[in-house]
C-alpha cells in the first residue's frame, strides 16, 4: 500500500503571516490523521518561515502515541541545527534535500560534489540511530547510483518534472512516467526504497501511483490549497482513495 504522508508546512505559513497560534499546525495533524492519513511530513527551514523547531517537537509529541503505525517524516538540508533535531525527536524518517539560499521551495534533487561527500556520515549517524533515510533525487541512473553509494534507504524521486509534463498533454506525461519508472526500478534492484513528491496533485497522481515499486508520496501544496474550498478531512480522503485504488490494482 502507498503511504500518504501530508506536509502540513503551509499551515503555518499562514499562522506565521499574521503571528499568533491560528491556524494551529497541531490540528491540521489531527485532521489528516482522523482522515486516515498514516504519515506527516513537516520541512522547517533555517529561516523558519513557516514549521518551527517547536512545531516540529509539538508533532513529535503528539504522534509518539501512534508510532510507527503513523510515520513522521522531517525533511530538510543537512544543517547542524537540523541534524541536531532530528536526533531529538528521532522521526521515523529523514529526508535529506538540498537548499538552495533564497529558493521559495526545493528545485533539484542531490548530485555528485563536496556537499553530497559529506553526507556519508550524517547518513550512518542517523540510521545508527533508526531513523530510516531518504535522499531527494532527479530519477536519473547517476542519482540512484549517488543515493546508494551514500547509504540512504530510501530515494525520494523530485517530480515536478513529470507534473509539468502531465500538464502538456498525456503523451508527455507517459514519456514522463517512462523516465521514473526506469530510476525507480534501478533503485528497487540496488534494495533502495521509492518515495516521491513535488507538485503532484489529484490529477497527475492518478498517472503517478501507479510507478512501479513506489512506497510513499509526500504532498503538501496541493493538499492545503484544495482544502481552502472543500476542508483538509476531505482533501485527505480524496488523496487516499486514489493511492487504494493503486494498491487494489
Amino acid at each position: 500500500m502507498i503511504r500518504l504522508s501530508v506536509n502540513v508546512n503551509k499551515v503555518a505559513t499562514l499562522r506565521n503571516s499574521r503571528g499568533g497560534r491560528e491556524p494551529r499546525v497541531l490540528d491540521a495533524v489531527d485532521v489528516c490523521l482522523a482522515a486516515g492519513a498514516r504519515g506527516i511530513t513537516v520541512h522547517p527551514r533555517a529561516d523558519q518561515r513557516h514549521i518551527t523547531p517547536d512545531d516540529v517537537r509539538d508533532i513529535a509529541r503528539r504522534l509518539e502515541p501512534l508510532r510507527p503505525g503513523v510515520e513522521f517524516n522531517i525533511e530538510g538540508d543537512p544543517r547542524p541545527d537540523l541534524i541536531d533535531l532530528v536526533h531529538e525527536v528521532r522521526p521515523e524518517q529523514c529526508t535529506i534535500v538540498p537548499v538552495v539560499p533564497g529558493e521559495v521551495t526545493s528545485q533539484a534533487g542531490w548530485t555528485r560534489g563536496p556537499q553530497a561527500e559529506r553526507l556519508a556520515d550524517v547518513i550512518a549517524a542517523m540510521k545508527a540511530a533508526g531513523i530510516r533515510v531518504s535522499l531527494f533525487v532527479d530519477p536519473t541512473a547517476e542519482a540512484i547510483a549517488l543515493a546508494q553509494e551514500l547509504g540512504a534507504d530510501r530515494v525520494e524521486l523530485y517530480t515536478e518534472p513529470f507534473a509539468r509534463a502531465f500538464e502538456r498533454g498525456k503523451q508527455d506525461g507517459l514519456r514522463s512516467m517512462a523516465v521514473y519508472a526506469d530510476a525507480a526500478g534501478r533503485a528497487h534492484a540496488g534494495g533502495t526504497g521509492i518515495n516521491a513528491g513535488h507538485d503532484l496533485d489529484l490529477e497527475n497522481l492518478v498517472l503517478f501511483r501507479d510507478l512501479p515499486h513506489l512506497d510513499e508520496v509526500s504532498i503538501g501544496h496541493a493538499i492545503i490549497s484544495r482544502a481552502l474550498f472543500v476542508g483538509l478531512e476531505t482533501v485527505v480522503r480524496e488523496y487516499l482513495a486514489i493511492l487504494d485504488l493503486a494498491s487494489a490494482g
